[in-house]
């Protein structure tokens, strides 16, 4: 089976994954030799460029870094996805959870010279629920108000338990409001972040440099003196630019996890999206042997999700059967095994469902899944599950691969485990454009629950929906793959699932 270097699984990601996000699993580590001062600039190897500068349009997968040098966000998140304090010094939800006070922190000024105030975080905050990526986190939002100068309620139509994970994961940028009027947010960032954008020395497509604003209010927080951020797609070339000095921190390939260390750089691991087969057919309106729960239980055990693993992801992740993060509060270990690889048993399943000689199904295919087809088509032919390709380009496969009853993807995941469950089973998506989870009489009584319950209630019916969603091969997930960073001594990166890149919040001295 041909090998794929994890930059590619990166470039799936970037381009159908959540962008986003996801819970969970604790970082691993190892460092360099410890150093007495650290950098005090800070030069980012990237994986893509920038795809805008507007905060409504942008991706969050890798455009972090570069939004978060120049915007404030009203809430970050922790490592482990949890809403903290950012612009917005802190929030209330009301009691009956709809609506969210957020105060904001005093003193804060556009680049433009406007203030901070909550009449500008409206305007920015309508401006995101209208925007065409950013709208996903104000879906339940009816109107946003101004209480004060420096308090703004967000109303909301329903109890919404994933808003606030969204606005910290990249959804509550602030932006001038002369900015906004003017339309030109896409090509000159004006925000209140830490840094500015220096147009004089900066090169589109090659290279950002950002000038540390002088008083900023969260100094503390971002301590580079200066920031660059350099898009390199070729991993070769970013590890060059590393060994040569240009960068201090990267996207890392882990075919490179060995040189890193020679050079005494840190490594830091973690998952960030599953790789495997999506079914989008849990009826069989469209492959009547899909809408058997033991056909969809033969696929899981046809596929050696480890092997696959070694040789498609270069064994960088874990393999799994869950879309819950590995590592974080509901995915269970446990569960793993349920569907270790057995052919016989996957043929015994599809012959107790009426398919001994197994059936035939139609499947997109795009060149940058070539990667896993072998590994597919193996897999499936083993079991009788005759294949037909219809070939297409990247840009069409999103477009068509839902209409399909099943298709290969990766896809990435959230921190947060009501976030999953809803970008994984319950709303709309690209991926997912007919929920079907109510037509289950296993999994719609647990939805329910989910939603009804809160805290510690809550993730407990996650765990139950994480096992029922298991039980009913929802997918066939085969493994989660890691994002890795190299970073030289005297600077620590902080992996965030949801983020392919993580912003700079996370990128510390140290």
């Amino acid at each position: 089976m041909k090998r794929i270097p994890l930059a590619i699984a990166a470039a799936v990601a970037a381009v159908l994954a959540l962008t986003s996000c996801s819970g969970g699993g604790a970082a691993t580590q190892t460092s360099g030799a410890a150093v007495a001062n650290a950098p005090e600039d800070l030069n980012i190897g990237n994986f893509l460029d920038v795809t805008s500068w507007d905060p409504a349009v942008a991706d969050i997968g890798f455009d972090g870094p570069y939004l978060s040098a120049v915007y404030d966000a009203l809430i970050a998140l922790d490592k482990d996805g949890k809403p903290v304090p950012a612009l917005a010094e802190k929030w209330e939800v009301a009691s009956d959870d709809l609506s969210i006070t957020l105060t904001l922190h005093k003193g804060g000024k556009f680049s433009d010279g406007a203030p901070v105030d909550a009449d500008a975080v409206v305007k920015s905050l309508e401006y995101l629920k209208a925007g065409a990526r950013s709208g996903e986190a104000y879906t339940n939002v009816s109107s946003f108000e101004a209480v004060d100068d420096h308090t703004v309620k967000i109303n909301l139509t329903q109890r919404d338990d994933t808003i606030l994970y969204f606005m910290g994961l990249g959804r509550s940028y602030v932006m001038s409001p002369k900015a906004i009027a003017a339309g030109t947010l896409g090509k000159e960032p004006v925000g209140s972040g830490p840094y500015t954008l220096d147009s004089s020395t900066s090169v589109a497509g090659s290279e950002y440099h950002f000038t540390k604003v002088p008083g900023y209010w969260d100094a503390k927080a971002y301590a580079f003196t200066k920031v660059a951020i350099f898009p390199i797609m070729d991993a070769t070339a970013r590890q060059n630019a590393m060994l040569s000095g240009q960068i201090n921190v990267q996207y890392g390939d882990i075919a490179n996890k060995d040189a890193a260390q020679q050079q005494g750089w840190n490594t830091v691991s973690r998952v960030s999206g599953w790789a495997g087969l999506v079914i989008t057919d849990h009826t069989g309106a469209k492959n009547k042997a899909l809408g058997d729960l033991k056909v969809r239980q033969a696929l899981n055990d046809a596929f050696d999700g480890a092997a696959i693993l070694k040789a498609v992801g270069n064994g960088a992740g874990v393999a799994t059967n869950q879309v819950f993060p590995d590592g974080g509060s509901v995915n269970d270990k446990s569960l793993n095994g349920q569907y270790a690889y057995n052919v016989d048993k996957a043929k015994q399943l599809l012959t107790e469902a009426g398919y001994p000689n197994g059936f035939e199904i139609s499947m997109p295919m795009s060149p940058i899944f070539e990667q896993w087809k072998p590994a597919a088509e193996q897999a499936l032919t083993a079991i009788g599950v005759k294949v037909t390709w219809d070939n297409m380009q990247m840009p069409d496969y999103q477009l068509n691969a839902p209409n399909y009853p099943m298709f290969i993807s990766f896809l990435a995941m959230d921190g947060n485990e009501v976030a999953t469950v809803a970008r994984q089973v319950t709303s709309k998506q690209w991926f997912n454009p007919a929920p079907d989870y109510a037509s289950n009489t296993v999994l719609a009584p647990l939805v329910k629950k989910v939603q009804e319950t809160k805290g510690s209630d809550q993730t407990a019916a996650i765990k139950e929906l994480n096992k029922a969603l298991v039980d009913q091969a929802w997918w066939s997930v085969w493994y989660q793959a890691d994002n890795t960073y190299y970073t030289v001594p005297g600077i620590k990166i902080q992996p965030v699932i949801g983020m392919m890149f993580p912003t700079l919040r996370y990128i510390t001295q140290g």
